[in-house]
């Protein structure tokens, strides 16, 4: 069985082991080291790379939302996930447009801990029901009279390509797009690609965003 290599940041050393012994039966999970700041945390990094990173927002020296930003500058491919007790739009939708592929808070069940390590390492984004995507929707409604949208406009997608889109924001993965449009595996990372490139985004979050903003998705 294939390890999820797991690092946590946090500066309550007390959490920490407490998400790591919520998190033990899993075995599929092994936690790789514990920083307490986000400095530590990439001083970590150099010697070892985790596949998933819970960060915690207030932190010392280097702080949550610093770290996951200069995360995601070096190691792109590194999941996020955000672990915090602030329970605010504001923070939700600044993460997830700097790359935070999560958004729990620390009330979180462990089951729902796993569930979005699992998830992000394998489709590369968790959105909890309640919680995350509730929020992004709401600030996205509320405010959307500040976006212009640009799909019609600037940005012409075709049939397909707002197929997949609408796909990738069910969370389903390639093999599953693939199987449910017909389309092979490869083609069907093309289009994605393509997305990536058309919507000048980084990774399928920035899709997900891009899709709430301008109407494709409810």
């Amino acid at each position: 069985m294939a390890h999820i290599k797991v690092a946590i940041a946090d500066d309550h050393k007390i959490f920490r082991s407490g998400v790591i012994n919520t998190l033990v039966p899993y075995e599929n999970i092994r936690f790789v080291f514990e920083a307490d700041d986000g400095l530590h945390l990439l001083q970590s990094m150099e010697l070892q790379r985790p596949d998933v990173i819970l960060m915690d927002l207030k932190m010392p020296n280097m702080d949550g939302i610093e770290a996951t930003i200069k995360v995601k500058e070096k190691y792109p491919d590194v999941k996020v996930i955000i672990l915090t007790m602030y329970e605010d739009d504001n923070f939700i939708v600044h993460l997830v447009e700097n790359g935070a592929n999560a958004y729990l808070l620390k009330n979180a069940e462990p089951e729902e801990i796993y569930e979005a390590i699992c998830t992000t390492y394998e489709k590369g984004f968790y959105f909890n029901e309640n919680v995350n995507l509730a929020l992004l929707k709401k600030v996205l409604h509320k405010n959307k009279q500040q976006f212009k949208p640009t799909l019609k406009n600037e940005i012409q997608l075709n049939d397909r390509e707002q197929e997949v889109l609408k796909l990738i924001c069910n969370e389903c993965t390639t093999q599953e797009i693939s199987e449910q449009i017909f389309l092979s595996p490869r083609t069907v990372e093309g289009i994605r690609q393509k997305l990536l490139e058309k919507l000048n985004v980084k990774n399928s979050v920035g899709l997900v965003l891009y899709a709430f903003r301008n109407g494709l998705i409810e």
